[in-house]
């Protein structure tokens, strides 16, 4: 199945670079481009990506808001955010994942890592390490704002689902899960599986940041 891909950069150097190594792989197809976020959130209605990969500071509309109409309403569906970033705990990255985004990569690093970074957000996964994540989000819950409404959906976890959240939360993977729980790697992946339905979250990294945004994880 091939992955469509919108491309959104106010670098016409960069969309350029981006566009000729994405649309060189078979699995990728790039549907779009845009220089910002207005832009973004049109072509992402018009073309319905699977993937967008979202600078963050553009004219117009930055990443952040882009970001927040592209995903809103979409729970679980809907196209997954890449933000696009030149410090990897620069503010803006919580913001954007706060905003609805799957994960972030450097512009840093070498091109092709965008390659698999694409790949993994298309699959449903969090982009960041679970350690990585959770000292991501850690770091700015503690300096953004106290604990907010508690999601309408977390009354519907069971007591198991709510402790397999807080597990996440603290950055553990399903493998991890597993062990942890004393069940099987399908048990554990069908309890996130659940969870993130009931939630309305697109991935791990969703769960992570509503777990700290309701207080759950305050201390993970």
């Amino acid at each position: 199945m091939t992955t469509r891909v919108l491309i959104v950069d106010d670098q016409a150097l960069l969309r350029t670079a981006f566009s000729s190594l994405i649309g060189a792989e078979d699995d990728l197809e790039v549907v779009g481009e845009a220089a910002d976020g207005r832009q973004a959130v049109e072509l992402a209605a018009a073309m319905t990506p699977d993937v967008v990969v979202m600078d963050v500071r553009m004219p117009v509309m930055d990443g952040i808001e882009a970001t927040r109409l592209i995903t809103a309403g979409h729970g679980s569906g809907g196209p997954r955010v890449l933000i696009l970033t030149t410090f990897d705990l620069d503010e803006y990255v919580f913001e954007a994942l706060r905003a609805g985004a799957s994960g972030f990569a450097l512009k840093s690093r070498p091109l092709e890592e965008l390659l698999s970074a694409i790949r993994t957000v298309a699959a449903g996964e969090a982009l960041l390490a679970p350690s990585v994540t959770r000292r991501l989000i850690a770091h700015f819950t503690e300096r953004a704002r106290p604990p907010g409404k508690t999601p309408s959906g977390l009354d519907e976890l069971t007591v198991r689902e709510r402790e397999v959240l807080l597990l996440v939360a603290r950055g553990l993977s399903n493998a991890e899960l597993a062990e942890t729980l004393h069940v099987s790697l399908p048990t554990a992946k069908t309890h996130v599986s659940r969870i993130l339905a009931k939630l309305g979250a697109r991935d791990r990294t969703q769960l992570v940041i509503l777990a700290y945004e309701c207080g759950l994880a305050s201390t993970a």
